[in-house]
């Protein structure tokens, strides 16, 4: 059923700030639907910066979708229907993720063609669509055809989508998505996760997608920052990834010291990871299913224990011990917590080690990932790909025996990877893949 939602102009507020630029400026760059790839049938299309914040996500669960079935590498042998299905499935994951059990899904779609009418030189009349209006109209006309359909459950959401498949395939396709994500997500839920609202969620000259935006596609949660959990600095509560993600998150900005990503994000449950450049997102994924595993309880003891750190330092405060002790479900009484302290913080310095408290208490856990294995690239803008087209760039993946961890200003693919596989080199069939 169409409704009208009350909270419709909040959401246009937070994605865009209080005014959208009347030149076009970002609102123009995102105006581009879903569309699939001339050159690699299940490859969205980008047509220029800007939207990546939606189509990378968008793109990635596409590509775990793919993965699950078992498809492999077959993706050329794709239909147009197959790859349709699978965009729909994507999109419904995403809105899944977002929704509060309590509330139902708000799916924007357009109203018929709105028409202006105006006076030629000649005195006739002429109906321009909204196409042909003119740029700076064109965000007015666009939001006054919005309308919503509020449905219970998302086998709705997905028969509406595959029966209106249109509505994600023209211009505005990728916005009437997204309005539809945080519509469902709900102000109210918005709000007590990003704390923050004074910057929007587009850049308003540049029409990139913020942190927190991405996030929310990739988790279901409009947080800001990419570490595990929670962190408490003067007070603040700064939240980041609550549990292992879907889909997992690397950026070249970590190697930089700009931020740091969390394993939760580094180590998803299917071996799919958005990369970002400074600018830019992009997609690799691999079909070797040991990149990923379930969080070892050593990977849990680091998280853990890195709660209490201060300035991802490698020491915790010791009258922190009995606390992470208890979060791990280890013994915790305070006979026991001043034995272990004394054993750790031999010369009383008011301080325990990462190191010494995992050789106290977690075994070295022999890694179970592959020396050799395929990776996959996927750049959705034409002029980033080789020859213009937009394919999944094949590479060979080897971990060697000692780190190569570095910033190389001319390989930034390799820069990203090593934040999460410090050893790691990448022989590409072509050329190396860009992450702009």
């Amino acid at each position: 059923m169409f409704t009208n939602h009350s909270e419709l102009k909040d959401i246009l507020n937070l994605v865009w700030g209080d005014v959208i630029k009347s030149d076009g400026g970002a609102f123009r760059l995102w105006c581009q639907g879903f569309e699939f790839s001339e050159d690699e049938p299940a490859a969205l299309r980008q047509r220029c910066g800007g939207p990546c914040g939606v189509l990378a996500p968008v793109q990635a669960y596409i590509l775990k979708t793919l993965l699950s079935e078992a498809m492999g590498q077959n993706f050329k042998d794709l239909t147009f229907e197959k790859c349709k299905a699978v965009l729909v499935q994507a999109l419904c994951c995403i809105l899944t993720k977002c929704k509060n059990q309590t509330t139902n899904y708000y799916v924007v779609t357009l109203k018929d063609k709105f028409v202006k009418k105006d006076i030629n030189e000649e005195g006739s009349s002429s109906n321009p669509t909204t196409d042909e209006l003119p740029e700076e109209e064109n965000s007015n006309v666009f939001h006054q055809r919005l309308q919503i359909v509020e449905m219970k459950d998302i086998e709705h959401v997905r028969q509406f989508y595959l029966d209106h498949f249109h509505t994600l395939e023209n211009q505005y396709g990728v916005l009437v998505f997204l309005y539809t994500v945080l519509l469902t997500k709900g102000m109210q839920n918005i709000l007590s996760e990003l704390c923050d609202t004074s910057e929007p969620l587009i850049h308003a000259v540049y029409g990139h997608a913020s942190q927190p935006l991405i996030n929310l596609m990739l988790t279901g949660r409009i947080v800001p920052y990419v570490w595990d959990g929670d962190k408490n600095i003067g007070g603040l509560a700064l939240r980041g990834i609550n549990q292992q993600s879907d889909i997992g998150f690397l950026t070249i900005m970590e190697q930089m010291q700009y931020c740091t990503v969390g394993n939760f994000f580094k180590n998803p449950r299917h071996a799919v990871w958005v990369l970002a450049s400074e600018t830019h997102l992009t997609v690799l994924f691999s079909p070797e299913t040991k990149l990923v595993a379930p969080e070892t309880p050593r990977e849990q003891a680091i998280r853990v224990f890195q709660q209490f750190n201060s300035d991802g330092a490698s020491f915790i405060e010791s009258g922190h011990l009995q606390e992470v002790l208890k979060q791990l479900g280890l013994v915790s009484v305070p006979e026991y917590v001043d034995i272990m302290r004394k054993k750790m913080d031999p010369e009383n310095l008011g301080i325990i080690l990462q190191n010494a408290f995992l050789e106290e208490f977690f075994e070295e856990e022999i890694s179970k990932c592959p020396d050799i294995f395929d990776l996959y690239h996927y750049n959705g803008i034409s002029n980033s790909n080789l020859h213009n087209q937009v394919k999944f760039r094949k590479g060979t993946a080897i971990l060697l025996e000692s780190n190569l961890q570095m910033c190389d200003s001319s390989n930034p693919i390799l820069t990203c990877l090593q934040t999460k596989w410090p050893n790691i080199e990448v022989n590409w069939m072509e050329n190396v893949p860009s992450l702009n």
